[in-house]
């Protein structure tokens, strides 16, 4: 049994992120870790997401999921970032939620956190890979140890083959378009795994 707490933290404005979280919370929980699924407040306004059935009816149907604070960084070993992207970059959401996060990074608290990313974009080639590379960017200056899933198993493969994480490419009508459950669950047992071998050389 894993003795790693897990954070999952995501941006979704019409699900698919959330989606991947969820199979993250499940490729987790399949490690024995103990998992929180947490968003990142909205900046959007009410007008906006209103005027998106699609993202009015995602708001509506996670009301309930956490809003992620501090004490969630402090608590986890190991994190797991899924966003979509923004012209090759992260969310606004997700860029202001870590702009927050510059006093416990003053006092060491995110050093050899165990992190990993996933993305998503309307077409294959729409910035994923850039837009997990700016959220290792950030976690580099943690001093946080970044669990890419790499090319470690054929799964990868499978799920279109991105070494920094997975990635997925979303339809016109919100559909995935590549199969990325396996690999998006690999993935987050991976990241388990690291933060095993992490905590373990540093009790």
């Amino acid at each position: 049994m894993s003795n790693i707490n897990l954070a999952i933290i995501y941006y979704s404005s019409t699900g698919t992120n959330y989606k991947l979280a969820k199979w993250a919370e499940a490729g987790g929980q399949e490690a024995g870790a103990t998992v929180k699924v947490l968003k990142v407040p909205e900046l959007a306004p009410r007008s906006a997401i209103d005027a998106n059935p699609a993202w009015k009816a995602h708001a509506e149907a996670t009301g309930d999921i956490p809003e992620v604070t501090l004490d969630d960084l402090e608590w986890a070993d190991a994190i797991i970032f899924s966003v979509p992207t923004r012209f090759g970059n992260m969310p606004a959401q997700m860029k202001q939620f870590l702009d927050t996060t510059g006093g416990l990074w003053f006092k060491g608290k995110l050093a050899n956190k165990v992190v990993s990313a996933m993305s998503s974009a309307q077409n294959s080639h729409g910035g994923q890979e850039a837009t997990i590379l700016s959220i290792y960017t950030t976690m580099y200056h943690w001093g946080a140890i970044v669990a890419a899933p790499g090319y470690t198993d054929q799964v990868i493969f499978s799920a279109g083959g991105n070494p920094y994480g997975t990635s997925v490419s979303v339809d016109q009508d919100g559909n995935m378009v590549e199969e990325v459950e396996a690999a998006v669950k690999y993935q987050a047992k991976r990241t388990v795994t690291v933060a095993e071998w992490v905590k373990k050389a540093n009790q």
